[in-house]
């Protein structure tokens, strides 16, 4: 059936595959490759023998567009929203375009929303964050206050406990936008949490942080001092720009590798206390409702989870049989992926992906496997294994230790049926 790699780390077939496509030549090449192609280059391509308006036509000039955008021809990458998952758009979400997008970081315009009260307006000069609580010195910081302190620069990835959520019972949306599409990962700039708490000088029985929103939802959060005072950053920009109004413009907390919605947006006050404030957020929501009824409390790290992003429903194969790129995100909670694996059978056979681009801890991490389609239907699967040793789990095995009752942290292996046609659904494999 597969024209390719045959086992993990092959370099050998991955060569022979090269030199295949070499001795074939010219159009022959090409007619390997797709032969539309090969005849539209055999006939004379007008794209190439005729002049065309760009080549003949003075454009726009440097100022016409001072803040860059996307070119028309590029309209359809956009989040997209689930009309009838909510009941209204100011508590909602819409989703990442994973599908149309390549490396690792995010752009901005594209990074998924979740509200839980419409968008806050926030005006930076009239901004303020608090530190009170159990601290020596209760303090009030303006937006200058704040990037006066030493600052850092981190990639991450942000996922909503919800990703996957609708999955839980069984296959539902049809394309990884919508399936996978509640993360994102890009490089933030602010300061460090701790930098601020010594500031306020926390008392020796502060143990928890409240983190709260100035959104009209008042977005409230515990989170453990260990963490507060480990990595989470207090940020302002996003690859390089000022936070999106979005995004939690102009300050938001940045809890590396736990669910996103501890990372509070339009932050405004941090309160140290002796015990978790036991919120809405943290009891009736964001909690793991098991299949004997107890729920699973705290479960904010996300686990080692992946996804192929192409082929996939959203973006069928289109050139016909020959050479293919999949590719896909893997992500973990716990740092670092170690190694993701491809089935091209529903799981009966892995194949070593390759991982490309920076790896970085509670970064997303690009993976590709290159081979040859020959137009038989495929069960695309991918599989990541985090530093730490954890292996990402079938849907059924996730099921047996959780139930189906759940809506948060499900990480189960995703399944693309692709078909002769070159189209893919979004299918079950038991």
């Amino acid at each position: 059936m597969i024209d390719g790699p045959e086992k993990a780390g092959d370099g050998a077939s991955r060569r022979s595959f090269l030199k295949r496509s070499l001795a074939l030549g010219g159009a022959a090449a090409l007619a390997g490759i797709g032969g539309r192609q090969a005849s539209a280059a055999a006939g004379g391509d007008p794209a190439i023998t005729e002049v065309q308006d760009w080549n003949r036509y003075l454009g726009d000039g440097v100022d016409a567009r001072p803040y860059g955008m996307p070119s028309p021809h590029e309209s359809e990458v956009v989040r997209r929203d689930v009309s009838w998952l909510t009941a209204d758009s100011t508590s909602s979400v819409n989703f990442t375009p994973l599908h149309e997008l390549d490396g690792i970081i995010t752009p901005n315009g594209l990074c998924f929303e979740r509200h839980h009260a419409g968008i806050a307006e926030i005006a930076p000069n009239e901004h303020r964050l608090m530190i009170n609580g159990l601290v020596d010195r209760p303090l009030v910081f303006t937006m200058e206050d704040l990037k006066r302190f030493p600052r850092e620069n981190r990639i991450y990835f942000l996922e909503c406990a919800a990703n996957t959520g609708m999955e839980w019972r069984g296959s539902q949306l049809n394309g990884c936008q919508f399936t996978h599409g509640m993360v994102h990962c890009v490089m933030y700039t602010g300061t460090p949490l701790r930098y601020l708490l010594e500031e306020a000088g926390v008392k020796s029985a502060g143990s928890w942080l409240l983190a709260e929103g100035a959104d009209a939802s008042a977005m409230t959060r515990s989170i453990p001092m260990e963490k507060a005072l480990d990595d989470c950053l207090v940020a302002w920009k996003m690859n390089g720009e000022a936070l999106r109004p979005e995004q939690g413009y102009p300050v938001r907390l940045v809890v590396p590798g736990w669910e996103g919605n501890m990372w509070v947006k339009w932050l405004r006050r941090l309160e140290v206390g002796d015990a978790p404030w036991q919120q809405r957020e943290e009891t009736s929501k964001y909690t793991d409702l098991l299949a004997n009824g107890e729920a699973r409390r705290f479960t904010w790290a996300m686990d080692v989870k992946s996804v192929i992003t192409n082929p996939s429903p959203q973006a069928p194969i289109t050139h016909g049989r020959g050479r293919t790129v999949v590719t896909g995100l893997a992500w973990s909670g716990n740092g670092r992926i170690k190694r993701v694996d491809v089935s091209l059978d529903g799981g009966r056979n892995w194949i070593e992906a390759r991982i490309d681009g920076p790896s970085l801890s509670m970064a997303v991490h690009r993976f590709y496997l290159d081979f040859d389609w020959d137009g038989s239907e495929l069960f695309l699967q991918s599989r990541a294994i985090d530093e730490k040793g954890f292996v990402q789990p079938t849907k059924d095995e996730l099921r047996a230790a959780r139930g189906e009752n759940s809506i948060y942290h499900n990480n189960g292996i995703q399944t693309w049926w692709l078909q002769t046609d070159g189209a893919l659904e979004n299918v079950e494999v038991s």
